[in-house]
């Protein structure tokens, strides 16, 4: 059985173009470099980029995407870094909770969220989903 994320992998046309967006835009930490990949840190979160001929080109048009925590205290100043960057927004939020959702240089759909999947079910149960069931807590 599954306990968690061990690590994600994108991949890249561009290394330094990626590796400049996740450090200078998201704040990660550069752990490890070589000429095809680096490996980053986020927190806890180990992240791969790979540099792959066969990266998106383009915006997927599916709702698939990776959520990244940050702080409510970092959350407006991350937005205004993406802004001043002139970084693409691929959806405003319209869910409990603060969120950006932006491309990387590969068009990768991230959202930097905070909150919490307990706040999220408590929000549920106030405005429900159509034929909504919760079946756990956290």
């Amino acid at each position: 059985m599954i306990t968690g994320i061990n690590h994600i992998t994108f991949a890249t046309k561009n290394l330094a173009l990626s590796l400049s967006f996740y450090m200078d835009i998201l704040g990660c930490e550069l752990i490890a470099k070589w000429d095809k990949g680096a490996y980053l840190q986020a927190g806890t979160l180990w992240l791969c980029l790979s540099l792959d001929g066969d990266a998106q080109t383009s915006v997927l048009r599916s709702y698939t995407h990776i959520a990244f925590d940050i702080a409510p205290q970092d959350f407006q100043k991350l937005k205004q870094r993406c802004m001043d960057n002139y970084i693409q927004f691929w959806k405003e939020n319209s869910s409990e909770g603060a969120s950006l959702y932006i491309l990387d240089p590969d068009f990768h759909k991230l959202e930097v969220h905070y909150s919490t999947l307990k706040n999220r079910l408590e929000s549920m149960r106030e405005s429900p989903y159509q034929n909504q069931t919760i079946v756990g807590d956290v």
